[in-house]
């Protein structure tokens, strides 16, 4: 295998030379930044006369006559050091006779023509050395193999991503101890948490660490639900589940997590009894620790999440003036605006702001975002961005485009955490762009919406096949703070297309505490929703595969509970009237898995006589719930029952007696029918799960000993008849390259950056 490091920055290259040259003379180099040196980027000393000196030049893709200048130049300096020894690495091709040139120009301080170590012998020395290939990520990473690999393991259609996206990432991505630290507690757990503040990198650092799990032949499965991930799990394949932002965005629903941490734990323990699944996991920090704080589950010691945590939000000072470095070289960033940070002496007030943020630093170092600002007040800009960074998109949102473009990301906002299919945005777009082009006196013609991605693509939205999402999370954050308008609000909640925007909207309308007459403004004007929430379908079938179902909208009981909220506001029968027909007549019926907690909370929830808000309809509504969750139960399996039954322990009191009674009968089906029930199965780690839930169940229903041990046995048996194939999976082993030595002075950092102004 051969690389041509034009993905390396030259800090970066500098790094993977003097590893290498190291590793092969057996000697530890100082490290020293690039920039004017004096001629110095490695240096090894036994003493005042005994001194090597290693010099890096990074010049892929330039002349030999470039080079050649360079070192004439620097002859001087290499002179006055004086060094027993000197090696020059470079990423410049040249011929035997332009290397003895080289020679020639060095002087005596060049011991043999071998010292000079050119792009072919840093490949041989690539080949000797792997371990240190597999260290620097950015460069093993990049390799047109590897990618191929990674792309042909990442087919799944929502986690489609391209070789230009998985070059961007690893071209900004600052190596740091927090790679390291991934791969340890994956290794340990299979489990791993990255919490932090918002946008310190916490999703950069997931994608990187899938990209490694795709590279060595696993599969990549991200997931938006808890659902998607026990449905995909197959324990003989090879699977990362990525789970991005799995507390939300926004807020923490006290209530919503209640529903669902006892199923996040219940799947942390699914992925640790796997032999070949891993788990990450993205989350805000200050949402991780609250929901640790009001949650049972994860502040459970018996479960001790904190183990899986890793905090991504320090960084030394190296790593950040790397992060800034790699945007900047990355980005394009003009000269003249780099040359301003540099001799304003602006650099290090960047990097120590007390603001300082990867999301802010991309998009400060983005051409589109900062054209309308003049070099001279460039590092002024920055700094003002790290103090507000909303300002970063406020100009641009407010002045650089117009109003269709404007109405397309307001749409998107309510699409969903990570973006919404082309067909569906193109629906929800049209409704809101003309209502609102009517309401406001403005012009709109058929071809809005492709006009608007065309100037939205790659400067505010990102297009992957066909799914629309933002470019940078902060622009959702800074459109979040554009919304905080009721009477926006109110005017945008008709113009819904599907049951989950209108609700993303509810949600946003209720967690920013808005007044009660704003709210029911809200609620009075999605009355023009009841056929869409009575007829939407949850499932629809796949325009790819006519064999394949896919999603296609909000739950039952989001349903209920949303038109429950607005008839309780509103008092309009036609919202009670509604919830009754969706629960005689549910869309593609009720699930466990969706709709179940809720069912069960029903009847805590209205059971309470005294409340002035109880549902007028609730004896009804109640007997449906009742006959919807027999329902269930008697088509459960143990998984789904051991789930019902630590459900209903709160409500167990407000329960039917036929609920309790249709629970205990299916209880004692799954010991009865067990032979049936595990001859599907064909994992030891499901059976060892079926082992698992089965006992809990045998306690909690007073199952007999013999029964429950006869159950063992016969899953035992089928444990044995499984033949193990596969030994369990290990997390692939790779350390980041890292400097030991974080003494970074001002000086260390413009000398990083100087090469981006060398002309």
């Amino acid at each position: 295998m051969s690389y041509d490091f034009k993905n390396l920055s030259w800090a970066d290259f500098e790094d993977l030379v003097r590893d290498l040259v190291g590793k092969e003379l057996n000697l530890r180099f100082e490290a020293f930044c690039a920039g004017p040196d004096g001629g110095v980027d490695g240096r090894h000393s036994k003493g005042d006369e005994n001194t090597l000196i290693l010099q890096v030049k990074h010049y892929e893709g330039s002349p030999f006559s470039k080079l050649k200048g360079v070192m004439k130049r620097e002859r001087k300096a290499i002179d006055i050091l004086s060094p027993s020894r000197y090696l020059l690495a470079t990423s410049c091709k040249f011929t035997p006779p332009s290397k003895a040139e080289l020679a020639t120009i060095i002087g005596p301080c060049l011991q043999r023509p071998a010292d000079i170590f050119g792009p072919e012998d840093i490949n041989g020395l690539l080949r000797k050395y792997p371990d240190i290939l597999k260290a620097h990520i950015k460069l093993w990473l990049s390799d047109s193999a590897v990618l191929d690999k990674v792309l042909r393991s990442a087919a799944h259609a929502y986690a489609s991503i391209t070789r230009e996206d998985i070059e961007q990432k690893v071209r900004v991505y600052a190596s740091n101890p927090s790679f390291d630290q991934s791969f340890e507690k994956l290794e340990a757990h299979h489990v791993l948490i990255i919490s932090g503040p918002p946008g310190v990198g916490k999703t950069t650092l997931a994608e990187i660490l899938c990209y490694t799990f795709l590279s060595e032949g696993w599969d990549l499965v991200p997931i938006r639900s808890l659902e998607d991930g026990f449905a995909a799990i197959v324990d003989s394949r090879k699977q990362i589940f990525l789970f991005d932002d799995f507390l939300g965005r926004v807020a923490l629903d006290k209530q919503a997590l209640a529903h669902k941490d006892s199923e996040l734990a219940r799947f942390i323990g699914r992925i640790r009894r796997s032999p070949n699944a891993r788990f990450i996991l993205t989350t805000r920090g200050y949402i991780f620790e609250e929901a640790r704080r009001v949650s049972e589950y994860l502040g459970d010691t018996r479960l001790d999440v904190t183990k899986y945590v890793l905090d991504v939000g320090i960084y030394t000072r190296r790593i950040k003036a790397r992060i800034l470095y790699n945007h900047l070289l990355v980005a394009d960033t003009p000269k003249e605006y780099v040359r301003a940070l540099i001799e304003g002496n602006m650099l290090a007030a960047i990097i120590d702001h007390r603001n300082y943020n990867p999301r802010v630093i991309e998009a400060m170092t983005d051409i589109f975002r900062i054209s309308d600002i003049k070099p001279i007040d460039y590092p002024d800009a920055f700094l003002e961005a790290l103090k507000n960074p909303f300002q970063i998109w406020d100009t641009a949102f407010r002045t650089h485009i117009d109003d269709r473009c404007r109405h397309l990301l307001l749409t998107m906002f309510f699409g969903g955490e990570h973006g919404i299919l082309i067909g569906k945005l193109r629906s929800a777009f049209e409704s809101l762009h003309s209502a609102m082009s009517v309401a406001y006196g403005m012009a709109y013609g058929p071809k809005d919406f492709e006009e608007a991605l065309r100037i939205l693509e790659g400067s505010f939205l990102s297009i992957e096949r066909e799914r629309i999402s933002y470019l940078n999370p902060s622009l959702k954050d800074y459109i979040s703070s554009y919304l905080h308008d009721p009477e926006l609000l109110v005017r945008m909640a008709p113009m819904a297309t599907t049951i989950d925007w209108v609700n993303a909207l509810w949600k946003f309308a209720t967690q920013k505490k808005m007044s009660f007459e704003h709210k029911k403004q809200i609620a009075n004007s999605c009355i023009t929703h009841l056929n869409m929430f009575e007829k939407s379908p949850i499932w629809i079938l796949s325009q790819t595969d006519q064999n394949r179902l896919e999603y296609g909208d909000a739950s039952n009981s989001i349903r209920i509970d949303l038109l429950i909220d607005w008839w309780k506001i509103t008092g309009d029968l036609r919202f009670a009237d509604s919830v009754m027909v969706i629960a005689k007549y549910p869309a593609n019926d009720f699930s466990w898995w969706r709709d179940g907690s809720s069912l069960v909370n029903y009847f805590s929830r209205m059971s309470d006589e005294g409340d002035v808000t109880s549902f007028i309809y609730k004896a009804e509504l109640l007997a449906l719930v009742e006959e919807k969750l027999i329902k269930i139960i008697q088509w459960s399996g143990s998984d789904d029952l051991s789930s019902i039954t630590d459900s209903i322990e709160e409500d167990r009191i407000a329960l039917p007696i036929t609920i309790i009674e249709a629970l205990h009968e299916a209880v004692r089906g799954e010991f009865v029918e067990i032979k049936e029930r595990v001859r599907e199965d064909d994992s030891e780690s499901t059976l060892n799960d079926r082992i698992e839930e089965l006992t809990k169940l045998a306690l909690k229903f007073n199952v007999s000993d013999y029964t429950l041990n006869n159950a063992i046995s016969i899953i035992e048996e089928r444990i044995a008849e499984i033949e193990q194939i596969d030994t369990p999976a290990s997390s692939p082993k790779y350390k980041s390259s890292t400097s030991e030595d974080d003494k970074f002075d001002n000086e260390a950092i413009r000398n990083l950056f100087a090469p981006l102004i060398d002309e």
